[in-house]
C-alpha cells in the first residue's frame, strides 16, 4: 500500500506526508538514503526540542539557536548509530539501511508499546498512517539504560517498500 498523493500532510493528518518528509534539513536525501544506515528525522514543526542533536555523538544534527529550529542533518557524518532515535520525544526519528541485503532493507525505530516484539518475529510494518504495508521479521530489540526506557525495534522487509515503512503495527497482548 502506499499513501495516496492527497495526504493532507502534518497540520490535517498529525503525520507529515512524504513531500513534506523530504524537504525536511533531516532528510538525507537520495545520495545517502540508499547507502547504508542512515537516519531519516521526520521533525517538520518548529518546536522547542533538541535532544537529537545533544544525543548524537558525531555531531551530524544541528539544531542550533533558537532551540525552535528544524534540525538538520549532515548526512557525512552521520554513521546510523541511533542515539538520537531513543532521545527524540517526539518518536520522529528513525534509521534505515538499504544495503542489509541483498534483497531486504532494515529500519530501526522507537517502540513505546506493551509487549514488546521478539527477535525472529514476524510483524507487520506501517507507514505514516500505520497503514500496513508488508511483512517484515525482527532482528533485534534493543533497551539500554541510555536510552531511557525507549526500546528500539530493528526490522528487515523487503527493499521495494524502502520508503513507505515507517515503524511497525502495535502487538496484541
Amino acid at each position: 500500500m502506499t499513501v495516496p498523493s492527497d495526504h493532507p500532510g502534518v497540520k490535517l493528518s498529525g503525520a507529515p506526508n512524504r513531500e513534506e518528509v523530504r524537504n525536511c534539513p533531516g532528510y538525507p536525501g537520495e545520495e545517502f538514503a540508499k547507502k547504508g544506515p542512515i537516519v531519516f528525522i521526520e521533525c517538520v514543526e518548529e518546536i522547542p526540542c533538541n535532544p537529537c542533536e545533544a544525543s548524537c555523538p558525531r555531531g551530524a544534527i544541528k539544531v542550533g539557536k533558537p532551540i525552535t529550529n528544524l534540525p538538520v542533518l549532515d548526512a557525512e557524518k552521520c554513521i546510523g548509530c541511533t542515539m538520537c532515535v531513543a532521545a527524540c520525544p517526539g518518536l520522529a526519528i528513525y534509521v534505515k539501511d538499504y544495503t542489509y541485503s541483498e534483497t531486504e532493507a532494515a529500519i530501526t525505530f522507537p517502540y513505546e508499546y506493551w509487549p514488546l516484539p521478539e527477535k525472529g518475529q514476524e510483524v507487520t510494518l506501517v507507514d505514516e498512517m500505520g497503514e500496513a504495508v508488508c511483512q517484515g521479521k525482527v532482528l533485534r530489540v534493543a533497551n539500554p539504560k541510555q536510552y531511557n526506557h525507549t526500546p528500539l525495534v530493528t526490522a528487515a522487509y523487503p527493499k521495494e517498500f524502502f520508503e513507505q515503512v515507517k515503524s511497525m503495527r502495535r502487538l496484541n497482548k
